[in-house]
């Protein structure tokens, strides 16, 4: 009633051949570790902070592992290991063509140095004049920033259509605005190159 009924094929197939046919699959290529061997790499992995102070060091670490990762890679160019914000088509192309024009901008905090300190002079002409200068830039800026802005915004619509994302203009205002030198992700294309 409770027995097992054996099909007309299973029946017919003898045990050797079976146990013949499992035969190859057994075996991983290796032997088992003993319990004791697995738990003890388990533990040398896990490696749990013994105290407060040992697991904040070691999270230092491991985000200093990784900004000298992202960095190296900011330096380089390899798109991989870069913060979300470059990450993307579209942010290459923002970088690239930042980068293929000379602007005002970039050239803003050496103006303000010299300026300030031309205004540390103690002649009222000189620092009258720095004061004009200082207008100047300040006029120019606004004036090259927000140009630039525009043809941002119609390059990103006319290359890429499907593109919703926000906050393209304040990322090549930003990056416009840091000297040629110290921007990262390094620049890929020379000024004056067609992008």
């Amino acid at each position: 009633m409770f027995r097992r009924r054996t099909s007309p094929e299973t029946a017919e197939v003898p045990a050797a051949e079976t146990a013949d046919d499992a035969a190859p699959q057994a075996g991983k290529g290796r032997p088992t570790p003993k319990r004791s061997e697995a738990e003890k790499a388990r533990k040398q992995r896990v490696r749990p902070a013994l105290n407060r102070r040992e697991a904040m060091r070691r999270d230092r670490e491991r985000m200093r592992a990784e900004r000298a990762k992202t960095r190296q890679a900011m330096n380089t160019g390899d798109e991989r290991h870069f913060l979300k914000r470059d990450q993307g088509d579209v942010r290459r192309f923002l970088r690239d063509y930042v980068d293929s024009r000379r602007t005002v901008a970039e050239f803003f905090l050496p103006i303000i140095l010299v300026i300030l300190l031309t205004s540390l002079i103690g002649i009222a002409q000189v620092q009258l004049i720095s004061t004009v200068i200082w207008l100047g830039a300040m006029i120019l800026l606004v004036v090259d920033l927000t140009l630039l802005g525009f043809r941002v915004k119609r390059e990103v619509r006319k290359r890429f259509p499907d593109e919703t994302g926000k906050g393209h203009v304040l990322y090549a205002v930003t990056r416009a605005t840091q000297l040629r030198r110290l921007r990262l992700p390094k620049p890929q294309v020379k000024p004056g190159t067609l992008v």
